[in-house]
């Protein structure tokens, strides 16, 4: 058994690619953001054309493959802090980020440093290149994928927890053979390139599993049928997180207790991440890492219920002011916005809602708006500054076929329905901003700093 303990292996950046020609974080940023317009391109041939020509740094990597549809993220952090606390140095790479690019690639918390990435991108850049003049040039996701993969063999982590970035089998992080492959969830999203129907978007996140590694998911029915005819195909043992292993015991305003039931003990644990939907995550979450203790790797049961207590999760079910009260949250389809309501419903109540909403323009926002109105007392739709954001007017006629007695105001941008909410907001008011996790990142930005990041609208 391999007992946790910090990896003390780490050499400067700066001597690890003392060969590569330096180039500003500016110059290497803009660069990096050159490849946004070439948006997704399914297929990994070019990720893994990349990533030969980088020696392959993912295969010296241990990882932990994390894709589903909603809770991807928390279940990352749930992981990563559980085996930083058993002494392991961890990167993570997560998807999209909220406020700042460097949000993406994290190692024992540490976001990559402005120098880090240009040396990273430096390397790079000449490689990708020369891809792009072949006509076989790689998309924006993908060569942070291999920035990623780069960054943690530099850094010689003992593990890597990966979320996927879309789908799975066709997406730039499944070059991988991981120790554990999780599949959180599965709803309708992203149909045009998914599918139409739960299982055939079932079929393409069942893509990240690999011959004869463990697999831990949550979904249901139909999507829990169709991972596990996958995992049957591939040898995979498999574990189905049900409603049944887990239970909120107890919750106030700024933390929930949840009782687990592990494989081999119960678990009660307690997070700051708000919603009842977290009992699922940190099921997930745990289920992986005793997949990981079976495999041989040293883990505490006090590191488990330690990791879980000191996640945050910025943008996800975030309070973020207590005067006025203001949550954000980044639901950006059908399922996220119902979780968010259900947790408005069952925590906040009492609050009179003020809802700042603002989603792209391919999400199914009659749904969305179906489910989030009837909570809301007063809405400002809005638009953040993503070229794909819906137009607001166009948002305030949708409200208003469901409601037309809403009361609706428009604002142009985030700072200004910002500034809108907290004029009228009472002293027993919530503002909820939701709708994408772009409109959230701008929120965030400017609640905290009084102004946007430029980056809070890169993907």
């Amino acid at each position: 058994m391999t007992h946790g303990k910090r990896n003390t292996r780490y050499f400067p950046m700066c001597s690890i690619l003392k060969d590569t020609k330096t180039i500003s974080y500016k110059d290497a940023f803009e660069w990096l953001c050159s490849f946004d317009k070439y948006g997704w391109i399914f297929g990994i041939e070019r990720i893994t054309s990349l990533l030969e020509q980088l020696g392959n740094p993912q295969s010296e990597l241990k990882v932990i493959h994390v894709a589903g549809t909603n809770g991807k993220g928390s279940v990352c952090k749930y992981i990563s802090s559980i085996l930083q606390k058993a002494g392991y140095t961890v990167g993570v790479f997560l998807s999209p980020h909220v406020e700042r690019f460097s949000e993406r690639i994290v190692v024992d918390n540490q976001e990559i440093s402005e120098e880090e990435l240009a040396l990273l991108v430096a390397q790079v850049r000449p490689l990708a290149e020369e891809m792009k003049q072949n006509n076989n040039t790689p998309t924006f996701f993908e060569i942070v994928t291999a920035l990623a993969f780069l960054y943690f063999q530099n850094r010689t982590v003992d593990y890597a927890v990966v979320e996927v970035g879309l789908g799975g089998r066709f997406d730039a992080t499944n070059v991988v053979t991981p120790l554990v492959s999780v599949i959180t969830n599965i709803s309708l999203e992203h149909t045009d390139i998914l599918g139409k129907d739960i299982a055939s978007i079932a079929s393409e996140k069942a893509g990240i599993i690999k011959d004869q590694v463990p697999v831990v998911t949550a979904a249901t029915q139909h999507a829990r049928e169709t991972i596990e005819h996958v995992a049957r195909e591939r040898n995979a043992p498999i574990v189905c997180i049900d409603r049944t292993m887990w239970k909120r015991v107890s919750h106030t305003g700024k933390y929930q207790e949840f009782f687990i039931q592990g494989a081999f003990k119960d678990y009660t644990v307690k997070t700051s991440l708000l919603g009842q939907h977290q009992g699922e995550n940190i099921a997930v979450a745990i289920a992986a890492v005793e997949r990981l203790q079976m495999g041989g790797v040293y883990i505490a049961d006090g590191d488990i219920l330690d990791g879980i207590a000191t996640v945050t999760h910025p943008g996800r079910m975030e309070i973020i002011s207590d005067k006025p009260l203001i949550l954000l949250d980044g639901a950006h389809n059908p399922d996220g916005m119902s979780m968010l309501a259900k947790t408005l419903k069952e925590d906040f109540s009492s609050h009179r809602l003020i809802l700042v909403l603002g989603v792209l323009k391919e999400k199914d926002i009659k749904t969305m708006v179906s489910v989030i109105v009837p909570l809301s007392d007063v809405i400002i739709v809005t638009k953040s500054a993503n070229p794909r954001a819906s137009d607001p007017l166009f948002l305030k006629e949708t409200i208003e076929r469901f409601d037309e007695n809403k009361k609706i105001y428009i604002e142009a941008s985030i700072p200004e329905a910002i500034d809108h909410a907290k004029r009228i907001a009472k002293q027993k008011d919530m503002i909820c901003v939701s709708g994408s996790l772009f409109t959230v990142g701008e929120a965030r930005s400017y609640l905290l700093s009084g102004e946007m990041t430029a980056q809070s609208s890169i993907r």
